[in-house]
């Protein structure tokens, strides 16, 4: 058995928990008093916890290891006195937990320069650049300690300094702290290596597959809705920032490095366009046949113009990346808040059905009424969202393009993402009462009113013809058009509105966790969906939609509206593992995959899942430990979710 076999079964059996340990009362008492000092500025505190938090991390090192970096610390202490915190937040928005998240550093220049050429004489700043140096100092590898300081020289060192580099990330309290595009940034070291013959191809896969597997040690201590929910990301492929196409050997060492290790960890992101070979997406879609419910796609052709036009340089369009989950965001330059805030497309629409329809003379004046009542949803929601605060995250400072300033203040992007749900279940209700109360006017408004109030009790007929039959977005060609006004209406909606830090607002078709949140307070719709029924992840088709197939979905969800809706939230299609049992299936599926990019489609993920196989493991989990899915935007071991997602997963379709 080779080392990255018996490092897959250490990690698989959890024997690192065993160097895990609670600081004592006294250690806790002690660290407390000296970070939350009030005569220290939030930005000193923040960089003596991490200076703390290193110090007291024990060194772990196995036999033949190259990766280093175990966490040892469950938990550390804040960087507030006492009633400190409650008095900050009540006077400021806070963003999920007022810390810096979801962004991506400038891995690429660090990696080549080091930290000593970062120093500015900014106190903290400073302080967070001799802890991570004295902390890599401590596993007594020489070529770490000089790529710590200078940059690394080659593919090995690289990988060892990006490890400590991100473990001290995630030590400094900032979180979901992405990967960004690792093939680009690696390549020149990789690329060296190989022409000076230092290492071979399966010298390469053998570090990225330890590399690789050193995100999934401390993946459980990470925050998050869920467990797998750690904005570990990673992108590859796409084009540099000239436009050339940028994918590379590395790229495919990559994919193969996730697909032998089979963990959630890095959730893998591909860059593709119009261009892309099918060898590629044969290679990704071989990936997606384990099951971990990656890569996620996302197109070059329709993302980058899309970030132009809002307001990003090109060749930093070019250079984007994701967040946590599907958000896209610039390395190293930005400080966008991607999930700032969500709106529940449903509602909306649904609202608009209910107090309006009796008076309505036409579909339009609904659809009017549904441009203003969103318009006016964003404009009430974007006040709410100041003054913010942000944490002073001095670490992650050091990481950015520009680190001569905290990062909380701002970078050269500040852009907020605005989530909106339920798309096609809005989208479906809009084409029912078009069709059936003004285009055919086979259905009196009182008739359809009177059995929204009664959530279709008595009127089981009408339930059966809107939610079965009425035209649905991913089955039908009725919805195509009412879902590009309705993505064009959302556009406008935030179009005119600036952040406190004259950023834009960007709407996107993504839901997160907002898919529970949302249904969970939907009464009945017009397009037959009934209260405490779950909605789509994202942009998908409905629930209700179970007759349509793969071909059929992804020719109506690639619509050219998507161009103004950009801030990131995929289709995702459930296939039936029995698909890609054999070498023609996996084809196959590279084939629909790249079809849906030709076609124009922003974002694309797959779970390649069996419902039999699902069903089992919630009744013995114990044999289903290793059974990953993808949730929303990240992927995570199914028996370790909550019922409710759980629940929502199974009732997605699965195509044969």
């Amino acid at each position: 058995m080779n080392r990255i076999e018996e490092a897959r079964i250490f990690l698989k059996n959890k024997c690192h928990h065993a160097y895990r340990r609670e600081l004592s009362k006294h250690e806790w008492s002690q660290i407390s008093k000296e970070i939350a000092d009030p005569a220290l500025s939030m930005e000193d505190r923040a960089a003596l916890r991490l200076k703390k938090f290193l110090e007291n991390e024990k060194i772990i090192r196995h036999p033949g290891e190259k990766i280093y970096a175990w966490r040892t610390i469950k938990s550390f202490p804040d960087i507030y006195a006492e009633g400190e915190k409650e008095q900050i937040f009540a006077s400021h928005y806070i963003h999920e937990q007022g810390r810096v998240c979801n962004i991506s550093s400038d891995w690429a220049g660090v990696l080549a320069g080091g930290l000593l050429t970062r120093k500015t004489g900014n106190r903290a700043r400073d302080i967070t650049i001799d802890a991570v140096i004295e902390y890599a100092d401590r596993y007594q590898d020489e070529a770490l300690s000089n790529a710590v300081r200078f940059g690394a020289k080659h593919y090995e060192d690289a990988l060892k300094l990006l490890r400590i580099l991100h473990f001290s990330l995630w030590a400094s309290n900032v979180y979901h702290n992405t990967l960004g595009r690792f093939d680009q940034y690696m390549y020149p070291f990789y690329k060296k290596d190989i022409e000076a013959k230092l290492i071979t191809e399966e010298d390469a896969l053998a570090l990225t597959e330890e590399m690789f597997l050193s995100f999934n040690r401390d993946s459980d201590l990470y925050t998050g809705m869920q467990q797998g929910d750690n904005g570990q990301s990673m992108m590859l492929g796409g084009v540099d920032r000239d436009g050339n196409n940028a994918v590379n050997e590395l790229t495919y060492i990559c994919l193969t490095a996730s697909l032998n290790n089979r963990r959630s960890d890095p959730k893998i992101n591909l860059r593709v366009d119009k261009n892309t070979p099918l060898s590629l997406f044969i290679r990704a879609t071989e990936l997606t046949k384990q099951g971990l419910g990656f890569p996620q796609y996302a197109n070059d052709d329709i993302v980058i113009p899309a970030l132009v036009n809002y307001g990003y340089d090109i060749e930093d369009a070019r250079d984007y990346t994701v967040a946590a989950c599907w958000e896209f965001i610039i390395p190293g330059k930005g400080m966008d808040i991607p999930n700032i805030m969500a709106i529940s497309l449903s509602e909306i629409v649904n609202g608009v059905i209910r107090e309006r329809l009796s008076e309505a003379e036409s579909y339009d004046s609904i659809f009017d009424s549904v441009k203003r009542s969103l318009s006016e949803r964003a404009e009430a929601d974007a006040k709410k969202l100041s003054p913010i605060y942000i944490e002073s995250a001095p670490y992650q400072s050091v990481l950015m393009s520009d680190f001569t300033h905290d990062i909380s203040e701002g970078a050269k992007y500040n852009n907020y993402g605005v989530h909106g749900t339920g798309f096609s279940d809005a989208v479906d209700q809009l084409a029912a009462v078009k069709k059936y109360i003004f285009d055919e006017k086979s259905v009196s408004k009182d008739e359809l009113l009177s059995a929204l109030r009664t959530d279709f009790e008595g009127s089981r007929t009408l339930l059966s013809l809107v939610r079965n039959n009425a035209p649905k977005l991913g089955r039908d060609d009725e919805c195509t058009a009412i879902a590009d006004a309705l993505l064009n209406a959302f556009a406008d909606a935030l179009s005119p509105l600036r952040n406190e830090r004259d950023g834009v607002f960007r709407p996107g078709t993504g839901s997160a966790m907002y898919y529970l949140w949302h249904a969970d307070t939907l009464p009945a719709m017009a397009n037959g969906h009934l209260p405490g029924e779950r909605l789509p992840a994202n942009f998908s088709p409905s629930l209700l939609v179970t007759d349509a197939g793969p071909l059929t979905v992804i020719r109506h969800m690639a619509r050219p509206a998507l161009l103004r809706v950009m801030n990131g939230g995929p289709l995702t299609l459930e296939m039936h593992d029995t698909v890609m049992r054999n070498q023609e299936g996996v084809n196959k599926v590279a084939q629909l995959v790249k079809s849906y990019i030709m076609l124009g489609g922003h974002q694309l993920q797959l779970n390649a899942v069996s419902r039999e196989t699902l069903e089992d493991a919630r009744i013995h989990p114990e044999n289903h430990q290793d059974l990953i899915v993808r949730v929303w935007g990240w992927s995570g071991h199914f028996v370790e979710l909550d019922t409710a997602y759980q629940d929502q997963i199974l009732m997605r379709t699965s195509y044969q």
